[in-house]
C-alpha cells in the first residue's frame, strides 16, 4: 500500500498515488483536445466532475463500504480507550514540527511558539507523544498545513479532485500535503512506523465523521454534499474558525424586491 521513494527520503504511498492522480488530471485538463464550453460547467469549483464523480462512487460506495468503514469500527470498538488515545497522540505529535513552520510562513507567532512548546513537553515529558502535557498548559493542537498557507497568500483551492479510495481534496490540498511530507521528521521516517502513522490518522479520520455518516445516506446528492461540505471545512480551517461572511448581493436585491412587492399588496389589502 505504500511506496518508498528515491534517494535519502522516504515517501508514502498514499502521496505518490495521489500526486500521480494530480499530475494526470492536470495533464487531461491540459490536453485535452475538445475545447471547454464555460456554459457546461455546473461548478466552476469542479471542472473535472466527469471524472470525479465515478471516483467518487468507487470510493463511497465500494473503498469506504467494505474496507476503510469495517477497519475502524474494528479498531475503535476493540482497542483500549487509553491506547487509542495515545497512538492518535503520537501520530499527531509528528505533525508538531510542519505546524511549526507552517505557522510562521503565516506570520502566526503565538501559535509557532505553542507548537515547539507542545513538540517538547510532549515529545519528553508526554513520552514521545503518547501524553498530552501541554494540553494542560491550554496549548492547542491545532494542525496548520501548508496548503493553508497558500490559501493565506490568496491562492485558491484550484480544480476539485476525489482521489480514489482516498476521497476528496483539491489541487491546493494536494501540493499542501506533498509539501508537508517533506517536513522532518516526517520525510525521515521509516517505512514501518509510517505506515502505522498514516493508518492510525487514516482510522480516527473515519471515526470522527461516523455520526455525519447518515446525512450522507439522505442527501439529495451525496457528491455534492460532500463537494460542497469540504469546500466550506477548507475555509473554516484557512480562516480559523472564523471565515468572513460573503454576501450575495444580486440574491440580497431579490430578496428586497420580493419583500417590496409583499409590502405593496398589504398596502391594497
Amino acid at each position: 500500500m505504500y511506496w518508498k521513494g528515491f534517494s535519502c527520503l522516504n515517501f508514502s504511498m498514499s502521496h505518490f498515488f495521489r500526486l500521480l492522480v494530480l499530475i494526470s488530471f492536470v495533464f487531461i485538463t491540459g490536453c485535452s483536445s475538445t475545447p471547454v464550453d464555460n456554459e457546461s460547467i455546473n461548478d466552476p469549483r469542479d471542472p473535472l466532475e466527469v471524472i470525479n464523480r465515478p471516483f467518487w462512487t468507487f470510493t463511497w460506495d465500494y473503498a469506504d463500504k467494505y474496507i476503510a468503514k469495517p477497519a475502524s469500527e474494528l479498531y475503535t470498538t476493540y482497542t483500549p480507550p487509553f491506547l487509542r488515545t495515545g497512538l492518535y497522540n503520537m501520530a499527531l505529535n509528528l505533525n508538531e514540527p510542519s505546524n511549526i513552520i507552517n505557522n510562521v510562513l503565516q506570520l502566526k507567532f503565538t501559535a509557532a511558539v505553542k507548537s515547539t512548546g507542545r513538540f517538547v513537553l510532549n515529545s519528553t515529558i508526554g513520552l514521545l507523544g503518547f501524553y498530552d502535557p501541554a494540553n494542560d498548559f491550554d496549548w492547542s493542537g491545532d494542525q496548520e498545513e501548508f496548503g493553508e498557507v497558500l490559501g493565506s497568500y490568496g491562492l485558491s483551492d484550484g480544480p476539485y479532485l476525489v482521489i480514489p479510495g482516498l476521497g476528496p481534496s483539491s489541487v491546493r490540498e494536494e501540493v499542501g500535503d506533498y509539501v508537508d511530507s517533506l517536513y522532518w521528521p516526517l520525510a525521515v521516517i521509516e517505512f514501518g512506523p509510517n505506515l502505522v502513522r498514516l493508518g492510525i490518522l487514516g482510522l480516527e479520520k473515519r471515526a470522527a465523521v461516523r455520526d455525519q455518516e447518515q446525512l450522507v445516506v439522505e442527501s439529495v446528492d451525496p457528491y455534492e454534499f460532500i463537494k460542497n461540505a469540504y469546500f466550506q471545512n477548507m475555509n473554516y480551517r484557512l480562516y480559523d474558525g472564523n471565515p468572513p461572511i460573503i454576501i450575495d448581493e444580486a440574491e440580497e436585491a431579490e430578496i428586497d424586491a420580493f419583500l417590496d412587492e409583499l409590502d405593496e399588496l398589504d398596502e391594497f389589502d
